[in-house]
């Protein structure tokens, strides 16, 4: 059996008078590939960030790793263990390169083992071709490609996703579909939001569902 790497206890989140969270538990097995879904407005992004340290709440505890402690004291060395990318990521106005070694570079990595990741990123996500290429010419399915290849270099203990396939064309959601079913089969941990008309294509994936502050789980 597999050791639960994440494991959320006791969550609440709430703007006013409106509960978005009322999560009682919710564990992230080590290694396991999970999607979460849910209509506009349900708590998605909310719950991510909270998961990456990027959110306050009003109540909750965490586990990572079997390390307890509470959210409103998250603990600052997690936030390299947590990777969270956007669902528009920010790239450098510099080259696809560049982009995926500055995080790389500000993590201490010597040059040769930066170089090495790098370019084993760019060939993962298919962009060799764009590796000098600055992020303004990249169309929207190569821009989410590098973000993550830019993630997966970081080698986190988690991945948080937020809507990667969204506002993509079809050959982009097919070539990012692609790219997050290589992430399941590397067993890495991965959580990917995202609505429920475009969980078709994570197959393998457990999936997630957020609906009035509760979550329910279900084999992919």
């Amino acid at each position: 059996m597999t050791a639960s790497l994440v494991r959320l206890h006791g969550l609440r989140k709430a703007f006013g008078a409106r509960v978005l969270l009322d999560i009682l538990e919710l564990r992230i097995e080590r290694g396991g590939a999970y999607v979460l879904i849910g209509g506009n407005g349900c708590g998605k992004t909310t719950l991510m960030r909270i998961v990456a340290g990027l959110e306050p709440v009003q109540a909750g505890g965490m586990e990572f790793g079997g390390e307890p402690f509470r959210l409103s004291a998250y603990p600052e060395r997690l936030r390299r263990d947590i990777v969270y990318v956007h669902q528009q990521p920010y790239l450098f106005h510099t080259s696809l390169r560049h982009n995926l070694e500055y995080g790389l570079k500000c993590r201490g990595l010597p040059p040769a083992e930066r170089e090495r990741r790098v370019e084993d990123a760019i060939a993962w996500a298919g962009l060799q071709a764009q590796a000098a290429t600055p992020p303004a010419k990249l169309s929207g399915g190569e821009k989410q490609r590098a973000a993550l290849a830019r993630a997966r270099a970081l080698q986190p203990e988690l991945l948080l996703l937020d809507e990667p396939t969204s506002n993509l064309d079809r050959a982009g959601r097919g070539q990012t579909l692609a790219l997050l079913g290589q992430l399941r089969e590397e067993r890495r941990t991965v959580i990917v939001a995202c609505h429920d008309q475009e969980v078709i294509g994570l197959d393998g994936f457990t999936r997630l569902r957020l609906h009035d502050g509760w979550i329910t789980q279900q084999s992919g």
